[in-house]
């Protein structure tokens, strides 16, 4: 599969950088010893436009691990809006998959930015839509929700499989590693698989950023048939896949699209992301 060309993005999204909505889990480090504490911060935007994301404990539905041990519900360790958001700590060791998800709110930007957010962000079917109702010059009216995966490694890692790893997680939209990056004698590729209500999802433009220099992709891929993609898979630093997908509400007065952003967070090594 051939990657989107990044300069075609890239001029996209210089042209509505106020539609930068990327959104990820950012522990403090990627890494830790049994018991542990990693605190972390939820993060909306990239580069110059990067802010914590100002979510109410009100639209959180959904914050648990599954690790080694099954799925534990962590509601209990968010903090939204003090000097972490979450803080996290696992006494057995293994990769731990974090997840988040949010409730739906409502967004209504101006045409010229939101056409501009949804090219960015490859949204096809909603320009084509958008074109075929005659409502391109209009406001883009969504109603938009968030789910978020960060992997976390407690202890060295092993070379024992881990399944909960690659295993889906039951978010509305998610990315799905179809290897654990943090395994030792993995390949240098990463696949991954895009879910949308539990199905592979087609089409879905992919993104891999580095989170120590994030003002661009590093890598783009549209899902194929069976909601995969494939990146190159990196050794050091803290890196973030995103997608973001929309459907169609016409008969919903409030909005005329239902989308979904979504992204997984990982990183090697305890350095800082920007």
């Amino acid at each position: 599969m051939r990657p989107t060309s990044v300069a075609a993005l890239v001029a996209a999204l210089i042209s509505a950088p106020l539609a930068a909505h990327d959104f990820w889990l950012q522990p403090s480090r990627f890494a830790v010893a049994p018991g542990g504490r990693v605190p972390m911060i939820f993060l909306v935007g990239h580069g110059a436009f990067r802010q914590r994301s100002a979510i109410g404990a009100d639209r959180v539905k959904l914050f648990r691990a599954i690790g080694p041990q099954g799925t534990t519900d962590r509601a209990a360790d968010l903090t939204l809006g003090q000097a972490a958001d979450a803080t996290t700590a696992f006494s057995v060791p293994g990769t731990y998959v974090i997840a988040f998800s949010t409730s739906n709110t409502p967004s209504n930007l101006p045409a010229l930015r939101f056409n501009d957010y949804a090219a960015a962000e490859g949204l096809t079917l909603v320009l084509q839509q958008r074109a075929a109702a005659g409502t391109t010059t209009g406001p883009g009216r969504e109603l938009y929700s968030r789910r978020g995966k960060a992997l976390i490694q407690v202890g060295r890692p092993g070379r024992m499989a881990q399944p909960h790893v690659t295993t889906p997680a039951g978010l509305g939209l998610e990315i799905v590693p179809l290897i654990n990056p943090y395994q030792p004698g993995t390949s240098r590729s990463l696949p991954v698989r895009v879910l949308y209500q539990g199905r592979p999802l087609a089409g879905a433009l992919v993104k891999l950023n580095n989170l120590q220099a994030d003002a661009e992709p590093v890598e783009l891929h549209r899902s194929d048939a069976a909601g995969q993609a494939t990146f190159r898979l990196p050794t050091s630093g803290q890196w973030q896949l995103n997608v973001v997908w929309s459907q169609p509400m016409p008969r919903n007065a409030t909005a005329e699209f239902l989308t979904t952003f979504s992204s997984l967070s990982f990183g090697f090594g305890n350095a800082a992301a920007r």
